[in-house]
């Protein structure tokens, strides 16, 4: 049987390989329209919950990115400005519509159309990326610079990309347009502090942002890219080229005409000036801290408004200069009335140097110390007519002398406390009790540590000046007590959260006593030691120096302003011919003269009448010398030994002045001074001398209350005191 032949299988014909990339190219377009999907799903899940978590428009209006503080001077003038400054907020339709195009113009020409992310941008930043090697533009739209603005930071990071993306397309799907434009007009930075259009406006142009010419909104628009680079008072070369590339973008775009374009002077603009922040940073560093005691907001932007004097702070700042020895720094303070701090200098150059030594600073006050051992003298029933003996004396082994190195035997409180007679005050100290010299110091507003050594009586316990120049205010105050404060009130959001009282309810002694007080000052400066701070007003004051003038004092008031000056070096070496009737109280005069040229001429109780010839220089008065007769010091500052004449000096600017030499021809010897009694002041001061009355005064009744005592004095005093 014939076998058959079984067919061969058949073959498949080869797939051509165009069919299989095909195939391929197919399923990787499934695939990746599968993921695009599975992103595109994910995308919306991750906006629609950004979408749901972000504030309110409201909420956002509301929330500045830390607390802005300005501080403004007595008449309005901002002087400082610290934190982010925030401006008003302007809605959307009182935003320029100059500013609304010059920012889309420059920053997302495409802002009305695109959804948050502008592919465009992105495709040219990316294109520029590789054409120089590195990334020059960006590809951010106004809504990404917002939600990075508001939500993140400017890390450049892709992971801080995509969270901005997704924030972007969440802004976009909750808020319009305009709004957005409008958060972001309120909010972006735009240099130095100011974020926001209406702060930028205030700082650069001095006006709100709701009146900016085309000039000025090009200015500020063009600031969002470089806010450092193109500040107008870093570089205003730089910010006006700036401008100009975004007049010419606005023009592109069809903002503006080209004439438009053209009268646009940018060149023209005028620049609001700078805040002083030379000495007035004395005055806000010692005020600003007071604000954690006054008020608890800490997040609100807050309006501080002070009682700075900005024209008393430039003469005080005038008058440290220009009075204070080479190598010396100065310090000045001045109070009103009420205690309002009107000028505060802590050094001749903050920029130099910030340490406050008008309230940092603890100094020896010499001799200005004299006026607590007075007034516990005064109030323990003293009066500036009595006598008492000045000769030497020795207490607990200490033995104070004056500065002539003599003794004038009977003299009044007053010629006493006018040449500051160390005996004097050792004496009184004595008297009255150095615990009770150191509780009046306390009284009135002394904070440092008083020791109650006797020599305390000559200013050996540290003070501050501004501790000092209270004291001085209280006795001109009547004896109520003065407290310096700089605040006067703090708003927030036009809101008032703080406003200062003053009180005026503390008497420290009583008016008699602050009124004998002031006769005594007063008679220190028309006839003692003070003649240097005359300025042809009533004043009363006192000065101050120490030992081996390494501290000069004077402090006094007059006209309702109480002032008090120091000047030394930091390292408390001497300094020649620093005295306090020298330069301390010429810088007092040259301060005080024009401070209170503008106000009305006061009277004190008590009235001193200065002879004509007494308006001439007197070798004879204490003038230009140390007035805490511990040590006297050489041209150089060196301590004169004992024994050792001092060497003479200028009776009015305290210079050297050489002895003569030798092979020249003998002076004919000074004819002997006189000596400085009772009968002496009186003529010089034309007071009528009043024989003492048949009582006399009789020494302190220790076995008496001392209330008592007082009483009885005060009644008494009311006769007896014709100027009261």
């Amino acid at each position: 049987m014939a076998r058959t032949r079984s067919a061969p299988p058949s073959r498949r014909s080869p797939t051509p390989p165009a069919s299989r990339w095909r195939r391929r190219l197919v399923v990787f377009l499934q695939v990746m329209v599968g993921i695009g999907v599975l992103a595109l799903g994910a995308l919306a899940i991750a906006v629609y919950i950004a979408m749901s978590q972000l504030p309110s428009f409201d909420s956002l209006k509301s929330s500045p990115n830390g607390q802005m503080i300005r501080v403004h001077a007595a008449d309005g003038t901002v002087i400082v400005s610290m934190g982010p400054s925030f401006g008003e907020w302007l809605p959307y339709g009182q935003i320029p519509k100059v500013m609304r195009d010059a920012t889309v113009s420059v920053e997302d020409r495409r802002f009305r159309s695109h959804l948050g992310i502008d592919p465009v941008g992105i495709a040219r930043s990316v294109k520029v990326r590789f054409d120089r090697g590195h990334w020059t533009q960006g590809g951010s739209t106004i809504t990404q610079q917002l939600a990075r603005t508001v939500f993140l930071n400017n890390q450049k990071k892709f992971g801080r990309k995509f969270r901005e993306g997704i924030l972007a397309f969440a802004l976009e799907w909750k808020f319009s347009k305009d709004q957005i434009l409008e958060l972001y007009l309120n909010k972006v930075y735009y240099g130095g502090g100011a974020y926001g259009i209406d702060a930028a406006s205030r700082k650069f142009f001095g006006h709100g942002a709701d009146h900016l010419s085309l000039a000025e909104a090009a200015v500020i628009a063009g600031l969002v890219k470089a806010p450092s680079n193109y500040s107008p008072t870093a570089d205003a070369e730089a910010a006006m080229g700036r401008a100009g590339v975004v007049l010419e973008t606005m023009q592109e775009t069809g903002a503006i005409t080209a004439s438009e374009a053209a009268d646009a002077d940018v060149s023209g603009l005028k620049l609001a000036p700078e805040p002083k922040q030379n000495s007035v940073r004395y005055f806000t560093d010692w005020a600003l801290p007071q604000l954690d005691t006054l008020i608890d907001e800490t997040t609100e932007p807050l309006e501080v408004w002070t009682t700075l004097d900005l024209t008393m702070q430039r003469q005080a700042d005038d008058a440290i200069r220009a009075n204070a020895p080479p190598g010396a720094q100065g310090a000045l303070v001045a109070l009103d009335r009420g205690g309002e701090v009107r000028a505060m200098v802590g050094g001749k150059d903050y920029v130099s140097s910030i340490y406050n030594r008008a309230t940092q600073a603890v100094r020896q006050p010499g001799s200005s110390f004299k006026l607590f051992v007075y007034l516990a003298a005064l109030e323990a029933g003293h009066k500036p007519e009595d006598s008492i003996v000045d000769e030497p004396v020795t207490i607990n082994g200490w033995s104070p002398r004056n500065d002539s190195r003599r003794n004038s035997g009977a003299v009044s409180l007053r010629t006493a406390f006018a040449y500051s007679l160390n005996t004097v005050a050792a004496k009184l100290g004595q008297e009255v009790g150095f615990n009770t010299v150191a509780d009046m110091a306390r009284r009135f507003g002394i904070t440092t540590p008083v020791n109650v050594h006797p020599s305390m009586v000559l200013g050996t316990s540290e003070v501050r000046v501004i501790d000092m120049t209270r004291a001085f205010a209280s006795v001109a105050n009547k004896g109520v007590a003065v407290t310096p404060y700089g605040i006067t009130r703090v708003t927030a959001n036009g809101q008032t959260i703080y406003t200062h009282e003053v009180d005026r309810s503390h008497v420290l002694v009583a008016p008699y006593v602050a009124a004998e007080m002031t006769d005594l000052l007063q008679t220190a400066v028309n006839t003692g030691t003070g003649r240097a701070a005359q300025i042809g007003r009533p004043v009363a004051g006192k000065t101050g120096t120490t030992t081996a003038s390494k501290d000069g004092w004077f402090l006094g008031f007059s006209s309702g302003i109480t002032t008090g000056v120091w000047m030394g070096r930091d390292d408390a070496k001497p300094i020649a011919g620093l005295h306090g009737g020298t330069a301390p109280a010429k810088a007092w005069a040259a301060f005080m003269k024009p401070a209170t040229a503008n106000r009305p001429i006061e009277q004190f109780d008590t009235k001193v009448t200065l002879p004509e010839w007494q308006l001439e220089p007197d070798e004879e008065s204490y003038f230009g010398q140390p007035d805490n007769g511990q040590m006297a010091v050489d041209a150089d500052g060196n301590p004169i030994e004992q024994g050792q004449p001092p060497v003479p000096t200028d009776a009015q600017t305290g210079d050297t002045i050489p002895r003569p030499d030798a092979d020249q021809p003998e002076v004919a010897p000074a004819p002997p001074p006189q000596q400085m009694n009772q009968d002496w002041i009186d003529r010089v001061t034309g007071r009528e001398r009043r024989e003492p009355s048949p009582a006399g005064r009789q020494p302190l009744q220790r076995d008496v209350p001392r209330d008592q005592v007082q009483t009885q004095r005060f009644q008494s005093d009311q006769e007896e005191r014709p100027n009261q």
